[in-house]
């Protein structure tokens, strides 16, 4: 049975990650990465260390990552492809209270592109 798409979502592990992917995870990780679709990647790349941006084995391959709250440390282009930010709405006291200076970058927009340095 060979699925086609053309638009795969891949939100499987996420910030989470402490360990290569197993199971259905990898399952739905090699079946993705063989697809010609769009891939997009909701937070973090499935398989990617979101502070390092070790891979432990195989990952998500994707083309576009939108990342939620704040910038992640390991999100690099070569495996996260084009940078979005998404607002999801934490209120500028929660950062105060964990000691970030915070200025919101979206104004009156839900996501803006980010530039890798």
């Amino acid at each position: 049975d060979e699925t086609k798409a053309d638009i795969i979502v891949d939100a499987i592990i996420g910030y989470s990650l402490t360990d290569n992917p197993r199971g259905r995870a990898l399952q739905f990780i090699d079946w993705a990465n063989s697809q010609t679709a769009k891939k997009i990647s909701l937070d973090v790349p499935s398989g990617i260390d979101s502070t390092s941006g070790e891979s432990y084995g195989e990952y998500f391959h994707t083309n576009i990552t939108l990342t939620l709250a704040l910038p992640k440390t390991g999100l690099t282009e070569e495996k996260c492809g084009k940078l979005l930010l998404g607002d999801i709405g934490i209120p500028k006291v929660v950062y105060d209270k964990i000691g970030i200076e915070y200025q919101s970058p979206f104004k009156n927009r839900f996501v803006v592109e980010l530039n890798y340095k």
